[in-house]
């Protein structure tokens, strides 16, 4: 695949070409078009250029977007903290650090790669790079997923999160103290215009609905837990209402804050997909999971009522 331009006046809203792609090919991320500078696969007037150049009306701009190359997903003896499975489903504690499926920059040791050799008969519904998954957590965030192991279940667990008809209970450990105690944030998400890896609280109403319900459940060091009701599902949705509307950036979070300025330095992302509630996709019933609370988490569950 190949995009040829010459640059209009328009254009020159973006001086740096960087952004430039970013505004014009939403669809590839900064990591994957500064691997297309890399690789000569990017021309600014037929010269290979870095991310940095400066454009100019009428130039002529070239990019090349190679044809992926295949992907063998193969088995891996990769150890699984199960809390539940049958024939039709697995739930699990997936742990810190695990990549949900492989993707360009992690081709292998993710949790895929795991299930396949723990199930013999995953759910294919999801694709060659994705059988069994039905949702995703951030690689950093931790905590209970089910897995569909049959194609009805897979089925029927995607309507399920289509209609929003389970429940998800998180907990995030933040960079300060809110001015309130409990809320509801509910606003639009959408992809950062200039930075791909990051999401953002949309201005124009555009991207897609984002609801969390909140309540500040502990304090440590002026640091405070949360807990968050996810009403909806959208990519870091609790990373992004924690950042811009409560004001404070899960502590270890790479992208929407700076760890290295961290009041407490925990050594991880403070996201935990703590409780899960759902009905068996197969014989209806009603199901609920939880992931243990992890060690770095103890500051602050240690005044954390049970139940809570």
């Amino acid at each position: 695949m190949a995009v040829n331009w010459t640059l209009q006046a328009e254009d020159l809203a973006f001086n740096r070409l960087d952004k430039l792609l970013a505004a014009r090919l939403p669809e590839l991320s900064r990591s994957r078009l500064q691997d297309l500078m890399r690789g000569g696969h990017i021309r600014l007037n037929g010269q290979a250029v870095k991310a940095s150049a400066q454009v100019r009306v009428g130039d002529l701009l070239e990019v090349e977007i190679p044809a992926p190359q295949p992907v063998e997903v193969v088995a891996q003896d990769i150890a699984l903290d199960v809390l539940f499975e049958d024939r039709d489903i697995l739930i699990l504690n997936k742990p810190t650090g695990l990549v949900v499926h492989p993707a360009a920059g992690n081709p292998d040791g993710t949790l895929v790669n795991a299930l396949l050799h723990h199930c013999d008969d995953l759910s294919g519904v999801g694709g060659e790079l994705r059988p069994g998954i039905v949702h995703r957590l951030d690689k950093d965030t931790s905590g209970v997923m089910v897995v569909a192991k049959s194609d009805n279940a897979h089925r029927r667990l995607s309507e399920a999160f289509a209609q929003r008809s389970l429940s998800k209970i998180y907990l995030a450990a933040i960079s300060g103290q809110p001015k309130t105690r409990e809320g509801r944030l509910e606003n639009h998400i959408t992809r950062h215009p200039v930075d791909r890896k990051r999401m953002c609280v949309s201005l124009d109403g555009s991207g897609k609905n984002a609801v969390t319900e909140w309540q500040q459940v502990a304090l440590h060091q002026g640091c405070a837990l949360i807990r968050c009701r996810l009403l909806t599902g959208r990519t870091h949705q609790i990373r992004v209402h924690m950042r811009e509307c409560l004001g404070y950036p899960i502590l270890g979070d790479p992208i929407y804050g700076n760890p290295k300025r961290d009041p407490i330095s925990t050594g991880r992302l403070m996201l935990h997909a703590w409780k899960l509630a759902l009905e068996h996709p197969i014989s209806g019933q009603p199901l609920h999971f939880e992931a243990p609370i992890p060690a770095e988490f103890h500051p602050w569950t240690a005044t954390l009522e049970a139940g809570a």
